[in-house]
């Protein structure tokens, strides 16, 4: 099963305080603050990077894979009741990842 657009336009909606990005791969979606993965939203499920300061401000959060395979995400779903505080985990997760390596130039 994969994640509708409703579902990330509801999140994206929720959560318009923060500038996150988001984009579409195999079917499920990936959130961005600042060029930076802060997480997955798999079959409608919000899932937070589970990065030091993340887990600090959601601390009792529930913890399960994003995808077969994955190791534990927040599961930040419930904290979308509350969005100031998603808004705090989600930017403490930014805080806590280093940013993009530059892409290289195509060889020509």
């Amino acid at each position: 099963m994969s994640t509708s657009a409703a579902t990330i336009a509801h999140i994206l909606d929720t959560l318009a305080d923060l500038p996150l990005s988001s984009r579409k791969m195999f079917g499920e979606y990936a959130l961005y603050l600042e060029g930076r993965t802060v997480a997955f939203v798999c079959d409608d499920t919000l899932f937070i990077k589970p990065t030091p300061g993340a887990a600090a401000v959601l601390p009792d959060a529930e913890r399960g894979p994003a995808y077969p395979g994955s190791k534990d995400y927040i599961i930040g779903s419930e904290a979308l009741d509350d969005p100031d505080l998603c808004i705090r985990a989600l930017r403490a997760a930014a805080a806590d990842t280093p940013p993009p390596k530059p892409k290289k130039a195509k060889v020509k």
